[in-house]
């Protein structure tokens, strides 16, 4: 979830809906990580490919992040999703137990963080309802893995559409444009892994 901006294009990871979910703890956060990596607001924006004043939004809590944006921002501020939403863990305990943690709802997304954050993996149990950011088209380094649960899910791998059901799953580079959606009304269950890369100046979308 796109090219970087020259003269601020349509915004391909910019949900066309606004998410009625709050994550309060985000905005200061984002802001914060921004500062600490001594970006402005436009050059951060940039490296997001997104507008400034959408940036802004976001770090001021007017407008509520995409997973696909909170996905884009952690790597480029060199953090994961999970010390994004303040989800920290020192003892890097490796079991996760059913029901320790509440899920996460950005945009239609639900996401349950099922690994240790602060890893180069960073494993997602994800439901998707129909409808929900089905145009965010998706290009960073890295790879993803993704395997069906439940429903049916919509995945397109550069000018190939795929349909996958439960149990098929898919693997690919991630520098390819994807974008992923349920393919039914019914929406779609998956488990979902994409890996962190930090290039050495903590900005791999460049």
């Amino acid at each position: 979830m796109q090219s970087p901006p020259g003269g601020h294009p349509p915004d391909l990871r910019t949900p066309v809906g606004e998410s009625t979910v709050e994550l309060p703890d985000v905005a200061p956060r984002l802001r914060d990580l921004r500062r600490r990596r001594g970006l402005t607001l436009e050059a951060a924006a940039q490296r997001a490919g997104l507008s400034p004043a959408h940036l802004s939004r976001l770090e001021t809590g007017r407008r509520q992040p995409s997973l696909p944006m909170l996905l884009s921002l952690a790597r480029i501020y060199g953090t994961t999703i999970g010390e994004l939403l303040g989800e920290l863990s020192p003892e890097r305990d490796p079991i996760i137990r059913s029901g320790s943690r509440e899920p996460s709802v950005a945009d239609g997304w639900t996401y349950h963080q099922v690994g240790t954050p602060g890893r180069a993996m960073q494993p997602l149990r994800l439901v998707v309802p129909y409808g929900a950011q089905g145009e965010l088209v998706r290009v960073h380094p890295g790879e993803e893995w993704l395997y069906v649960l439940d429903g049916r899910l919509r995945l397109t791998l550069g000018e190939a559409l795929h349909e996958l059901g439960p149990g098929d799953s898919a693997h690919y580079e991630s520098l390819t444009p994807h974008r992923i959606a349920a393919a039914t009304r019914e929406g779609a269950e998956m488990l979902f892994v994409h890996t962190l890369l930090q290039s050495p100046d903590l900005y791999p979308h460049v």
